[in-house]
């Protein structure tokens, strides 16, 4: 509001120089830009990467299954593969493996590691993992809420990034206006610099 004020206030004002109105239509633009482009990018990033995100989504809802999975033993324990220094082994997290067997959705019989669900694990206890046609193990489908934050994450960052260039390029162009006042200043300084105080020069 005030850099539409002073837009306004500069624009027959007989003392303005032809800088200080391209200044403010600089700094009335940048406002423009911050208050309304940005929100504008930014809802329209985040609709684009929301819809891509929910496709993902539904594609791998579509693509992955939760089959039922049975403990069959323990896994041999990680610390010996992780390293032989036993400094590295103090601090390694210690994740509890067994072997488990499920069925895949097409029917075909599968075993392999995977963290245990529960603590302890024991044998014959029974999970679920996420698998696809196949059997092969996946992570799980993303969430269609995690999918919509991500989105508006992408959105946001998108706006703050409008307004701050926004924002960068208004000072940058204050500064290069600056710099060229002070060049016309020292050289009028210097026109007038000899004949300042001398009698008869009209001061």
């Amino acid at each position: 509001m005030r850099t539409a004020l002073g837009v306004w206030r500069w624009r027959h004002n007989p003392l303005r120089r032809p800088t200080d109105l391209f200044e403010a239509w600089v700094a009335f633009a940048a406002l423009v830009c911050v208050v309304v482009v940005a929100p504008a990018v930014g809802w329209v990033a985040g609709l684009r990467v929301d819809g891509t995100l929910q496709q993902a989504v539904y594609e791998q809802r579509q693509e992955r299954h939760l089959v039922p999975a049975v403990v069959v033993r323990p896994a041999a324990a990680l610390d010996e593969e992780v390293s032989g220094d036993p400094s590295v082994q103090r601090t390694a997290p210690r994740r509890t493996q067994i072997v488990a067997s499920w069925t895949a959705p097409d029917g075909s019989s599968h075993q392999g590691t995977v963290p245990a669900a529960e603590e302890p694990p024991l044998p014959g206890d029974r999970f679920r993992v996420w698998t696809d046609a196949r059997g092969r193990l996946v992570g799980q489908p993303l969430d269609p809420s995690s999918a919509s934050f991500h989105a508006g994450t992408a959105g946001l960052a998108a706006a703050a990034g409008v307004a701050v260039l926004a924002v960068t390029v208004r000072r940058l162009v204050v500064r290069r206006l600056m710099h060229r006042r002070y060049i016309r200043l020292d050289r009028a300084w210097a026109a007038a610099g000899p004949d300042w105080g001398r009698a008869g020069t009209g001061g």
